[in-house]
């Protein structure tokens, strides 16, 4: 019997019996794994969010930490199977450790990217279909990745903004969105009924049926917000559920201008012709 045959049995039978039996416990925790992200991600979100978003969260949570533990997982069973076929471990994990630094100092902005987006979903910054405003750029998020966030702003621009660059972000569209809308009353009109027309019209949208389910605050009259030779400025608010100030705000501005054209009186100047308004939201 050649030598190489008891090497040979004892590679396919003992051998190979150890490495088929790494192969099935990688894949056994690899279900666990995504078993138990999936679980914990989903018990963990605060219910605070509309349901589609908090799914789509969980999603990309869980695919994030289901990857990275696969990728663990394969690396840690290909060295033991490595180990059992009798090969010297050391040169493989020198080569990629210098591999490793290699591609770091070569890729820092990608791997602060990544890991910038990490945080982004771990803390919950923002998710798909959030409002947001990233330095100097606001728009809805319309696809994230670890690497990028791809915003459609109110032009229609698709803009792609690397998370590594990302250092403040307000999110328009958490929890609550607020909208401030003024109105220039010229100078001949007496603040005092211009006031009083404002409360009705806020009164009548805060019992529509219609429009209740997107309030949360008001609308509300302020007062007077400024005032100059030509008139007064007078500030309405209104806190609504998020994503709806914009949308209750033009209800407003409609009623507003219904109001005053029954009673006869001119609104804004040809300074201000429109109704301005301001918003921000809230996280």
């Amino acid at each position: 019997m050649p030598d190489w045959m008891p090497f040979s049995s004892e590679l396919f039978f003992t051998r190979g019996l150890r490495i088929a039996g790494i192969l099935v416990l990688a894949l056994v925790a690899g279900r666990l794994l995504r078993t138990l992200t999936n679980h914990l991600i989903e018990h963990a979100a605060a219910p605070t969010r509309v349901a589609l978003l908090r799914e789509q969260q969980t999603r990309t949570m869980a695919g994030i930490l289901y990857s990275t533990g696969t990728a663990i997982l394969a690396t840690l069973a290909l060295l033991m199977v490595l180990g059992e076929l009798g090969l010297n471990l050391v040169p493989v994990l020198t080569a990629a450790g210098l591999a490793s630094v290699a591609f770091g100092l070569g890729a820092q902005h990608l791997v602060r990217d990544l890991i910038n987006g990490f945080f982004i979903v771990f803390e919950d910054q923002f998710v798909i279909g959030d409002t947001v405003r990233l330095g100097d750029t606001v728009g809805r998020v319309e696809q994230f990745t670890l690497r990028r966030t791809v915003l459609r702003d109110a032009q229609g621009a698709l803009l792609s903004v690397p998370n590594g660059e990302i250092r403040q972000v307000a999110n328009l569209s958490r929890d609550w969105s607020q909208q401030f809308v003024d109105v220039f009353v010229p100078a001949e009109v007496e603040v005092d009924r211009a006031l009083g027309l404002l409360e009705a019209v806020a009164a009548e949208l805060r019992t529509d049926q219609d429009w209740v389910a997107a309030l949360l605050d008001g609308p509300r009259v302020l007062g007077v917000e400024s005032f100059g030779p030509a008139g007064v400025t007078l500030r309405l608010q209104v806190r609504t559920v998020a994503g709806r100030q914009h949308d209750v705000a033009r209800e407003l501005r409609r009623r507003i201008k219904a109001r005053f054209e029954s009673e006869q009186l001119p609104l804004g100047t040809e300074r201000s012709a429109d109704l301005q308004t301001g918003t921000y939201g809230s996280s």
